[in-house]
Parts: structure tokens; sequence; C-alpha cells
């Protein structure tokens, strides 16, 4: 069945998107997070072994791999890197150089690796067991490299890309409902002799 919008809202070109383009990077960075917590919840207690990828076990770069994995779309499993290849593994899903808050952080040396998820939790495998949530995260002083997945494609360098032409933006009108009446009870009166709600029994 097709529900028709009550409304349709025109949208010029040269119209301000930026709260629109806020919102939806938004909406985004808690899409992403959701996704890489579920994800934490699924793997936690994965037993640490060394170049694991499976829920029988996993390494630092395998829990690493199916972190990045999630928050780029792919497949979480059977795409995994190592900390000799993580560079490259992590410039081919979209990561850049560096840290910035708020985005999924990596961080790594020649031998351990560990994430920082957008909201600052830290993650780990191989630091006091598998795969847990704690440890040090992305920004242990260890690490000599950090990469961060940015939270939208344009990474909110300037103005937002320019629509050529009237676009047409779907907005569905939804009605709601009036607060119900306070229908809380009267309050209690005091009884006879003046003895007041603190009054001892």
């Amino acid at each position: 069945m097709y529900c028709r919008p009550l409304f349709v809202l025109n949208v010029m070109g040269a119209t301000d998107f930026g709260r629109l383009q806020s919102a939806l990077l938004a909406s985004r960075r808690m899409f992403v997070l959701a996704t890489l917590v579920t994800l934490i919840q699924q793997v936690s207690g994965t037993p640490y072994v060394t170049g694991g990828d499976s829920l029988h076990g996993t390494d630092c770069s395998g829990l690493a791999s199916w972190v990045s994995n999630a928050a780029t779309g792919r497949p979480v499993f059977g795409d995994r890197f190592n900390t000799g290849n993580e560079q490259a593994a992590l410039s081919a899903r979209g990561f850049q150089d560096g840290a910035a808050p708020g985005a999924l952080v990596i961080g790594w040396n020649g031998r351990h690796t560990a994430v920082t998820l957008p909201d600052g939790t830290p993650v780990s495998s191989g630091e006091g067991g598998g795969v847990r949530v704690g440890g040090g995260g992305a920004y242990q002083a260890q690490f000599t490299h950090h990469m961060f997945l940015p939270m939208a494609p344009e990474q909110l360098q300037g103005e937002p890309a320019a629509v050529d032409g009237p676009a047409v933006v779907d907005v569905v009108h939804t009605e709601v409902a009036p607060p119900a009446p306070d229908l809380a009870p009267p309050a209690p009166e005091s009884p006879p002799g003046g003895a007041g709600d603190d009054a001892a029994i």
C-alpha cells in the first residue's frame, strides 16, 4: 500500500543545507556507534588466539579488523589485517592519518593495536585476556601510528555539496496528540490537630 505524504517541501538549490548536514552527520555517528557497540557486545569474551578470525578466537589486529569492517559496511569476519599491513588496510577502508574527537580511532605499533570507539570507549584484545571493553584504547603511549574514520564523506571541510537545480525533500507530517490533562491526585489534607507529613507517628 502506498502512503502519500501529507505535504512535500520543495527545497531550491541555493538553500543553506548546514542544519540538514549537521543532523545527518549526527545520525551517522549514532548509527556507527550503535553498530560498533552491538558488535563489541557480541564478541566480548572471545578468547585471544594469534591470527584468529572467528568467535573461537582472535588477536588484537583481528579485533581492529572486525571493528573497522563493521564501521565501513564490510563483512565483519574474513577480511582481517595485521599490524604489518594495518595502515594500507585502514586507508583502503577510508581511514585517515591521525586522530579526531568523536571518530573511530585505531592506534598501533609493530606488535599491538587497539581501538577507541567514537564515544571514547576503549576496546582491546590481548590486554588482560581476549576481547573486552577496556584497556588503553587507541591512545596508548606505545602506539606510533593512529588513523581515524571520518564520520562524513565531506569531512566537514568547507561548504556542503552544491545541488544543481531544485531538490525535493519529502517530509511526512504527523499529528501529535495534545498532552493529557494533569490527573495527579490532590495533596492529602493534614489530619485534625495540625500534624503534617513530617509528624512522628
